[in-house]
């Protein structure tokens, strides 16, 4: 079970004009604007749920998931995911937890993809029949057996992807954290991912929350979204609750977003 109540978190940042007077002047008098990135934000996801967890660029999503991974800690409010505070109890926490971010890597970047699997085998203390199975089947279904030999470096975004995702699941997590997930990857790729993580949901029962603006990713695994905006919950429900009268999703989305001037 996942819970948020009334969290909050507030980025201060420095501004100033552009030219070199204003650089120099800020040298001396800093002007700083504070971000409400998160504003009362509360909601429950049970446990086996797949939830979207949507909205516009800054709206806070990023922020809400390095809440939920421990990476971040809130001025206030409650983060509990059974029963642990992830920033309190991060050894114990993370041992539960998967999490996918499709800017940043946790793959060593000038070693083959398989040297990284091994280090975070040795990290999470996974057995080593737990780790041969696992990177068996990843492999598979993934289609990473060309891929494991290579430095990552040396991977197209769609192909790291893929072995980010390998990565984040080698030692069976019961809650994945998905942030733009199929970011460069081709249709058959896609299709291929999607398919992966259904079928993990059904068999392993994993908890997964979506963050993505692929709303066709969205159709095809979740039935719940939550669609936050300016730091704030704006819908918990259903897609067809923001739909109604449009022909497609992005359409709708993009009038609600007008709606509320987000």
């Amino acid at each position: 079970m996942i819970t948020l109540e009334h969290v909050r978190k507030t980025y201060k940042v420095s501004k100033r004009d552009a030219g070199f007077s204003s650089a120099l002047k800020a040298l001396f008098h800093r002007h700083y604007e504070y971000i409400h990135a998160l504003d009362d934000v509360s909601f429950t996801i049970s446990d086996g749920e797949m939830v979207g967890y949507i909205g516009p660029n800054g709206a806070g999503k990023s922020s809400t998931i390095k809440i939920l991974s421990g990476i971040l800690t809130p001025e206030e409010g409650i983060c509990l995911v059974d029963g642990l505070t992830p920033w309190k109890n991060r050894i114990e926490y993370v041992k539960n937890i998967g999490v996918v971010f499709g800017q940043r890597t946790q793959l060593w970047w000038d070693v083959p993809v398989l040297d990284s699997l091994e280090l975070l085998k040795e990290i999470y203390l996974i057995p080593e029949t737990v780790y041969q199975n696992n990177l068996e089947q990843l492999t598979e279904m993934l289609d990473l057996a060309k891929l494991l030999q290579t430095p990552v470096r040396q991977l197209s975004l769609g192909q790291r992807m893929r072995c980010e995702i390998a990565a984040s699941l080698l030692h069976d997590p019961r809650i994945l954290f998905l942030d733009e997930p199929t970011i460069g990857l081709d249709a058959v790729s896609k299709l291929a991912v999607r398919d992966f993580i259904k079928k993990l949901n059904l068999e392993k029962n994993t908890t997964v929350i979506l963050t993505t603006h692929d709303m066709q990713d969205i159709e095809a695994l979740t039935d719940r979204i939550i669609l936050i905006g300016k730091g704030k919950i704006l819908l918990d429900g259903t897609i067809d609750d923001i739909r109604k009268d449009y022909d497609s999703t992005e359409e709708a989305l993009a009038a609600f977003y007008r709606s509320h001037q987000i």
